[in-house]
């Protein structure tokens, strides 16, 4: 059994702001609460086959891995790949709704070892932070605090 967590929240700011400000690497360490460094290492501009080193903590360890975008359409979808801490897919889409945005992530993974055999408290626990991950997003785009 592997990793499959989602979160979805409404943000009161257009589509195309909210989709610029989250698909920006350089906004990563202000609204992704373990994500303590994030610096796109290909040339712009943004799209399929960006790769993004980011440093993170979880767990209380301290993770580097180098997502990739494997799918992109401007405003309304970004996917990103990688194969650390374990192979998963983070998707991140933008639709509009009444009131703003709808803006949903989902997290997809199979892990081996120590990631297998904690699966289902590893589903919560990534649930609960991707959540508070949008609710932080949510309050800095409606303040206009970035």
């Amino acid at each position: 059994m592997g990793v499959d967590a989602s979160a979805e929240i409404v943000i009161n700011k257009p589509r195309g702001e909210v989709a610029a400000f989250a698909s920006d690497p350089d906004n990563d360490p202000t609204w992704i609460g373990g994500i303590v460094e994030a610096k796109t290492v290909t040339d712009p501009p943004f799209g399929v086959g960006t790769k993004v080193a980011r440093v993170a903590s979880f767990l209380g360890r301290k993770m580097h891995y180098t997502p990739e975008v494997v799918e992109y359409e401007s405003s309304a979808l970004v996917a990103m790949s990688t194969d650390q801490p374990f192979p998963m897919t983070i998707r991140y889409t933008f639709a509009d709704a009444d009131g703003g945005t709808k803006m949903t992530i989902r997290v997809r993974g199979d892990g081996g070892g120590f990631y297998k055999v904690t699966a289902p408290l590893l589903g919560m626990m990534v649930k609960r932070n991707v959540s508070k991950d949008l609710e932080r997003l949510k309050v800095l785009l409606e303040s206009g605090r970035r």
